[in-house]
């Protein structure tokens, strides 16, 4: 097949904005029009993922350069450019993006009741701004994306959430705004540091990359950005608005917020903090590595002792996104293929959670264990869906979970052996409480009156929870076809990361300086150092 040329990841990023306008000219009053405005707002998700595929269908895997890229300045004075483009790293997480979207769309469907059309241009317009957040390049670009998300996420929480509703949009979007003032200032001198270096300032990621920024500065800059980034992920011990936000947020709210925009932080950190702070970031990482093993464990029993179901799926959420920053900072073609694999498999399995917890709640308006028993003689089919996303997220052999937490204790052992022993403890935790919430719900007798008329899912909500089901066995048992387009990519970041933090290494080698200062070779150590440097600067220009 020919590729079209035609600016494709604009069309994706803004279709469903141009969806969001569309929606808001057709009049909605007292629940006039509600069903064609879910039937236009799920037409156009579908779309939009149609849309993606393009990019999957036509992406080279061979390559680590960035591809469908589009670079048009915008403020020529300032180097500030619309710049957009995909890798490896990228790819899986847009099609998640758009996988997830209609989803959350029919999940919706009768759980929505009010604000409709507000509801779905909310959605449509986070989409826009999630997949903005993915593909952007220019760092100003990625800033405005990050940001804008946060509004209807926030309305999200606050307008159709739960009792405690403002309270959690409120704490949400401080923690998360707040940390990204400190990405915000260490943008703005990025920029005034690449102008004083090369004479040219610029927002351009692929060349900011290339400038040798003094430790010192590292330091603080990488600071800035792995704390805007850990808020987002988040990491122990900035997790606490997370729980929150999950529990009072509706169904659709929850699942988007775990599938996809807490990925936006493990993204940020192999994106924009690792390469762009070798040195530092690399300093960071036994930091890093043990904040993931605290959250595993800290989080695995917090969720043991859980009687909310959903608030048990959201700690869970956090322990598992411990195990993506173990991957990512083991530094290895293991750990980083089996972080990017999780980032997935956390979507879409905890995302599959929130889905099944929001249908039950539909009915029984409860969502505490002690309120269920015996579901599985009263909704068979629930119960095998439950079933399965519950095995996926324990990490049970033929299931995505299993792959991915496998690939990154590989990578953990070989980084950090101690550490790689403490994530598997947090697997057997994780055990523990889903097969404990698991039972609880689903086996013994049907002890409450309620439950025993339950009706099992329908049409509409078995059409939502398939596709997810099959992709947890495809992604478990397929999984070259997923790890291939991001192998190109994943050993090019290691190898750029690894050669430009040897070369600060040396740099800092005061000792090795002497040495060679004293038998008069410091001349030629020093021109090593240079040729180095430009070795490097070559091999990250033909990212471009």
């Amino acid at each position: 097949m020919t590729q079209l040329n035609i600016p494709i990841i604009s069309i994706i990023i803004f279709f469903p904005l141009v969806s969001a306008l569309a929606l808001f000219f057709i009049k909605s009053r007292n629940g006039e029009n509600d069903e064609l405005l879910r039937k236009i707002a799920l037409a156009a998700s579908l779309i939009e993922f149609v849309l993606s595929l393009y990019i999957l269908v036509f992406f080279d895997s061979k390559t680590a350069a960035m591809q469908f890229v589009e670079h048009v300045s915008w403020v020529k004075d300032m180097g500030l450019g619309y710049f957009v483009g995909i890798d490896g790293i990228s790819l899986w997480l847009i099609i998640l993006t758009t996988f997830f979207i209609p989803l959350c769309i029919l999940c919706s469907w009768t759980y929505i009741e009010k604000r409709v059309k507000e509801f779905l241009i909310s959605m449509l317009l986070l989409e826009t701004a999630m997949l903005g957040a993915f593909v952007a390049l220019d760092l100003v670009v990625f800033y405005i994306f990050w940001e804008f998300m946060l509004i209807p996420m926030f309305l999200l929480i606050g307008v159709w959430g739960g009792p405690r509703r403002i309270y959690s949009a409120v704490k949400f979007f401080i923690y998360t705004a707040a940390g990204s003032i400190f990405m915000l200032v260490a943008i703005i001198f990025l920029y005034y540091y690449s102008a004083r270096t090369t004479g040219a300032g610029t927002f351009n990621l692929l060349e900011l990359y290339k400038l040798h920024i003094p430790i010192s500065t590292q330091f603080w800059l990488c600071a800035a950005f792995l704390l805007a980034f850990a808020i987002k992920v988040p990491i122990f011990p900035f997790h606490t608005w997370l729980p929150d936000a999950h529990v009072e947020a509706p169904t659709a709210g929850s699942v988007v917020l775990a599938a996809i925009l807490l990925k936006m932080g493990t993204y940020g950190f192999l994106r924009f903090a690792m390469p762009l702070f070798p040195y530092a970031s690399h300093q960071f990482l036994p930091v890093i590595a043990f904040l993931a093993i605290a959250g595993i464990i800290y989080a695995a029993l917090v969720a043991w002792v859980q009687p909310d179901m959903k608030k048990l799926v959201a700690y869970s959420s956090v322990s598992h996104l411990g195990y993506v920053m173990l991957g990512l900072f083991a530094l290895n073609i293991q750990g980083i293929e089996g972080g990017i694999y999780q980032m997935l498999n956390h979507g879409v399995n905890t995302g599959a959670l929130f889905l099944l917890v929001g249908m039950i709640y539909e009915r029984r308006h409860t969502r505490m264990m002690d309120d269920f028993g015996g579901l599985a003689k009263v909704m068979p089919v629930f119960a095998t869906f439950l079933m399965i996303a519950t095995l996926a997220s324990v990490a049970v052999p033929g299931t995505n979970g299993f792959v991915g937490e496998f690939l990154i204790l590989v990578g953990a052992f070989k980084s950090y052996p101690v550490f790689g022993v403490f994530a598997v403890s947090g697997m057997v935790l994780g055990a523990t409480y889903m097969l404990w919430m698991y039972q609880k719900v689903m086996f013994g007798p049907v002890t409450v009156e309620a439950n025993k008329n339950l009706p099992d899912l329908n049409t509409r909500e078995i059409i939502t929870l398939l596709p997810i089901a099959v992709l947890v066995f495809v992604m478990g048992i397929f999984p070259n076809f997923f790890l291939r387009k991001m192998d190109v990519s994943v050993t090019h970041f290691i190898t750029q990361y690894q050669h430009r933090y040897e070369l600060y290494v040396a740099e800092t080698d005061s000792p090795v300086r002497e040495l060679l200062g004293r038998t008069g070779l410091s001349n030629a150590y020093e021109k090593k150092i240079n040729i180095e440097r430009l070795n490097v600067e070559h091999r990250t220009s033909n990212v471009e």
